[in-house]
């Protein structure tokens, strides 16, 4: 627990130092309160702004700054000096994982804030959130273990984020997208999201993010397996 918070404190100082990764924590807030208020269509679904910037926030910030937050380490050789300081993986990871995590979900309760949701269904919205951004962060995780450096790491994560933060999207003007993008994680979180006020829980939605995130936790322990964190 001591080595964790130690790599949580650190990742705290790292993230104003480097822009690129703050910025993913604050684009979508932002943009959610702006077209929030100042866009209004008439027939425009309730929140329609909120759900669509949530969905596209879980499918990208996180992903990308995990994948990011843990190439740039490697690539600097200062994970290896963690390692070498008696820190474990999976004490770095976590304390990596858990602090993206927490500046995640504090956007995400901006976002959830420019709904108007009362307090039950704002919970509800948070812990729909929460998991979602948790099976970003795996997939983020897998792409920053097996890459070498940032760069490639970013040049693999740019079109994953882009797959899954848009595709939910398009799956709205698209019955072939639409059908694709059933099976992804984004799309049953989105349609979670948007039916935040009275939501009732399938197995269909449960079961594909859940299969997602497995299918994502094996693609970073065959990563890890692979490339380790050195």
């Amino acid at each position: 627990m001591h080595n964790l918070i130690a790599v949580f404190k650190k990742q705290c100082k790292d993230t104003f130092k480097n822009k690129t990764v703050f910025i993913q924590f604050i684009l979508f807030p932002a943009l959610t309160l702006l077209m929030n208020q100042t866009v209004k269509i008439e027939g425009m679904p309730k929140n329609f702004f909120v759900n669509l910037f949530a969905t596209m926030y879980i499918g990208m910030a996180p992903l990308t700054c995990m994948a990011a937050v843990v190439a740039e380490e490697k690539e600097n050789n200062t994970l290896r000096v963690l390692l070498l300081s008696n820190v474990k993986p999976h004490e770095f990871l976590g304390g990596v994982g858990s602090y993206i995590w927490l500046l995640c979900m504090l956007g995400a309760a901006v976002i959830c804030a420019a709904g108007n949701y009362g307090l039950r269904t704002g919970l509800v919205f948070m812990a729909v959130t929460a998991v979602g951004i948790l099976a970003s962060l795996l997939i983020g995780a897998a792409i920053g273990t097996f890459s070498r450096t940032q760069m490639m790491a970013t040049s693999i994560a740019l079109p994953v984020m882009m797959f899954f933060s848009f595709l939910p999207m398009l799956s709205m003007f698209n019955e072939t997208v639409a059908g694709i993008a059933r099976f992804t994680y984004s799309e049953q979180i989105g349609k979670m999201l948007g039916q935040v006020p009275s939501l009732r829980l399938g197995m269909d939605s449960a079961g594909i993010v859940a299969v997602n995130m497995l299918v994502f936790a094996v693609l970073f322990a065959a990563a890890y397996q692979k490339c380790g964190l050195e």
